[in-house]
């Protein structure tokens, strides 16, 4: 069934955010702050390790080499500057302003902070592009099915410690994956092996600025940073055609 990883990944979300609840309120304020701390600094190095692994390759003489700096840095740039027109933080606030007045969570003044936070936590990465293209043209759901699991986790920990908007990124990753695996036929051509390296690189380098954001306060506008993963799908396709 096409969809079905998208679907599984979804249910995955709601079930680890009613579990954060659960566990949440029979955890004091003291140790959910110790928590969501936690969870930044896991967020961060799986960010951090992430990025080290597609910019660092062994050459064959055994050396250790970097690359993919102008790139990373070209994207992060152009990515940004275009997240700041359209502004889509304000946007993704806004939503979350909207879901917070319909489910009458008016006092809950971490509602919206936890529903961008944990959208951006879901949706950022090369497994949700990836699972969902495969989903999408095979039916093959596997590794959306293995991101559901380790979704669950994540969403469990950082509702017990930031509140119910954390389940409601079950709707960001609903309408991202679901886009994706509908245009899964489309997409896949321009999903080159440099495609994904450099989609990963970038994806990695914006969950650190998740983690950032958990662990020392709102310091970065992390969804304005979003079509940084699309520009290093772009630059990858520039360069295989510069290169023809």
């Amino acid at each position: 069934m096409t969809g079905l990883g998208t679907i599984i990944n979804t249910a995955a979300i709601i079930v680890g955010g009613l579990g954060g609840m659960i566990f949440g309120k029979k955890i004091p304020d003291r140790l959910q702050d110790t928590i969501m701390k936690a969870n930044g600094v896991c967020v961060i190095f799986i960010g951090i390790a992430g990025a080290l692994q597609e910019m660092f390759t062994i050459s064959p003489e055994g050396k250790l080499q970097s690359g993919g700096t102008m790139m990373m840095i070209g994207c992060i740039i152009i990515g940004s500057i275009i997240g700041e027109i359209l502004n889509i933080e304000h946007h993704l606030e806004t939503f979350g302003e909207w879901l917070k007045r319909k489910t009458k969570s008016d006092k809950d003044t971490g509602f919206v902070d936890g529903f961008v936070t944990a959208s951006l936590t879901v949706c950022i990465g090369a497994m949700a592009v990836v699972g969902a293209v495969q989903d999408g043209i095979n039916g093959d759901y596997s590794v959306l099915a293995a991101k559901s699991v380790l979704d669950l986790i994540i969403i469990m920990v950082m509702t017990a410690s930031m509140g119910k908007g954390c389940i409601f990124s079950a709707i960001p990753i609903a309408v991202f994956q679901g886009s994706i695996t509908i245009l899964a036929t489309f997409i896949e051509p321009v999903l080159t092996e440099t495609a994904l390296s450099y989609l990963s690189l970038t994806g990695s380098m914006l969950i650190f600025c998740v983690g950032v954001n958990l662990t020392w306060g709102k310091m970065i506008k992390v969804a304005n940073m979003l079509p940084t993963i699309f520009i290093a799908v772009i630059w990858a396709l520039v360069e295989k055609l510069i290169a023809v």
